[in-house]
């Protein structure tokens, strides 16, 4: 499967159909303004407001989440782009790409005119680099590491070919090396240890910006390329950025970062949170909405725990969630209902409603016939022992805690105790690696269904489920292609809602507020802020 060298986007659609996804929610774009003729304007600063700090600039680090990705996609390209519109697998350093029948090597054919920030060309040798990087760092690129899982090696055809060898069938593959954790960066970053990257100081990325300067939980500010002249089409600019300069601040509080919108002090804020998205409309500004693809909000089941570890109590706690109550009092008309795993924005999305229909009635009969019996308190107790669950949350968005509360009442009623634990994303990372949590509220956005795999696949996991089954249908998604990766999709997600590993809860929308005067700033595919190559601002 092969996208031609400048083969013009129509028939580049149709010669990678095999890997093309179905399309996403449309998103809202700024207009332009009335006092600009539409041109783009070169010049000036955007100063966009984040809830998080990146904590690591190193592509394929662990960071905080979203707002680690918003930054990275600036400093690093990958291979490929996906088109947020068509899900499309277009050009980007790769000017084409072919993969094996088998769905094991993964050929790549680079453009011969990207040059990293030190000036140093790209090169197969540099993507094979990259790629060996992310593996020999192991836990410490959790995220890039499950994206490479079964990777043999890359092979250097000649200076702009590489060769990518898997042990077994990896059609994700070419999805995969879209994503920031899999952007490609020079050879001067693998001179620095890998876990002392996370500054960005060491990272050479081929990027339309680079960093200026880090200061944790304060800010990070990056510089424009002024030689940078290979974005995708869809970018709307072939050239330098027309921004000098990018500020990411770091904004903890919502209702800050919308104030500090609204008063003009941001260009633009992530993370607009229901409650405040009428306060940015209000002041006659602009919000850009994407629903997120990928792993529907939810709960995921540690099933090693004992309190959860009977099928019965997870279909209980499943029954007695009302989601529409909780997207009608914590969130608002541009968030949905979830009833899978997968977000019903994400190629391969299969309806699992008729698992996951409240009610309350049945929880409690659920529970009744696993032996958990009424307790005085109002909690169930089994052979001497509370039914008391402990649900692990993170606090980087604003609606997680009155998500989870509304949980924690809603299983009060059928006699579930739960301990609510919050958590900053490195604090709740690492208290998921210790085991020591029964349910973790959370999402993965990810333009694709192998996001299932590396969720709550036996070899990746950190949910404790063993499940041979469910092992053979991720590994068999990744050696078919098109309708038939979808279909085993389907299955997949059927056997992951029939056994209640996860328990989804809300779909994820993603909402940024600009300033009127702010024009191509848009969402990628997987919902998460695309490179600002082509963003600008109208002159003061």
């Amino acid at each position: 499967m092969r996208i031609p060298r400048r083969l013009p986007a129509a028939l580049a659609l149709a010669a990678s159909a095999a890997l093309i996804l179905s399309s996403c929610a449309a998103q809202e774009q700024s207009a332009p303004a009335a006092t600009s003729d539409g041109s783009p304007v070169d010049g000036g600063e955007l100063v966009v407001a984040i809830g998080n700090d990146p904590v690591s600039l190193n592509p394929s680090g662990t960071g905080s989440g979203n707002d680690t990705w918003n930054v990275n996609r600036q400093i690093v390209d990958s291979l490929l782009y996906q088109n947020p519109e068509t899900q499309a697998l277009e050009p980007w350093l790769a000017e084409s790409y072919e993969v094996s029948d088998d769905a094991t090597t993964f050929t790549f054919h680079l453009r011969d005119d990207v040059t990293f920030s030190d000036g140093t060309p790209l090169t197969a040798e540099v993507v094979r680099g990259t790629f060996d990087d992310i593996v020999a760092a192991g836990a410490a690129s959790q995220n890039g590491a499950s994206l490479l899982v079964g990777y043999e090696e890359t092979v250097v055809v000649d200076e702009h070919t590489a060769e990518v060898r898997f042990a077994k069938p990896n059609a994700a593959f070419p999805n995969s090396v879209a994503s920031v954790t899999l952007g490609i960066v020079g050879a001067a970053t693998f001179d620095t240890a890998y876990e002392e990257r996370a500054d960005g100081s060491a990272v050479v990325g081929s990027g339309p910006f680079v960093v200026d300067h880090y200061t944790k939980d304060v800010e990070t500010v990056l510089t424009a390329r002024d030689d940078y002249a290979w974005a995708p089409e869809a970018f709307g600019n072939d050239g330098a950025p027309h921004l000098d300069e990018v500020t990411f601040q770091v904004v903890p509080e919502p209702s800050v970062r919308t104030g500090g919108l609204v008063s003009g002090q941001f260009d633009a804020v992530t993370g607009v949170q229901p409650s405040d998205q009428s306060q940015v409309q209000d002041a006659g500004l602009t919000l850009v909405d994407r629903v997120n693809p990928g792993l529907s909000f939810g709960l995921s089941v540690n099933v090693a725990r004992p309190a959860v570890s009977d099928v019965a109590v997870r279909e209980a706690i499943a029954a007695a969630i009302d989601p529409q109550v909780v997207v009608d009092t914590a969130l608002n008309e541009l968030y949905s209902v979830a009833d899978s795993s997968l977000s019903s924005t994400t190629p391969a999305y299969a309806s699992q409603a008729e698992r996951f229909a409240y009610d309350p009635e049945h929880a409690a009969a659920l529970l009744d016939e696993a032996g958990w019996e009424e307790g005085s308190d109002g909690v169930r107790e089994k052979d001497g022992e509370p039914l008391e669950i402990l649900l692990l949350w993170s606090t980087n968005n604003s609606t997680n805690q009155t998500v989870v509360e509304l949980v924690q009442q809603q299983l009060a009623q059928v006699g579930i105790g739960v301990e609510l634990v919050s958590g900053t994303v490195p604090e709740v990372v690492e208290r998921q690696a210790s085991g020591d949590f029964d349910l973790s509220w959370g999402n993965l956005s990810r333009a694709d269904g192998d996001v299932l795999r590396t969720t709550f696949s036996s070899a990746t996991t950190r949910l404790g489920i063993d499940d041979p089954e469910l092992d053979a249908l991720l590994q068999e998604q990744l050696a078919v292609t098109g309708d038939e990766r979808d279909a085993v999709l389907a299955d997949v997600q059927e056997r992951i809602a029939s056994q209640y590993y996860q328990i989804p809860v809300h779909e994820l929308t993603s909402v940024i507020g600009t300033q009127l005067a702010v024009h191509g700033l848009q969402f990628g595919a997987d919902s998460r802020l695309d490179s600002l190559a082509g963003t600008w601002k109208d002159a003061e």
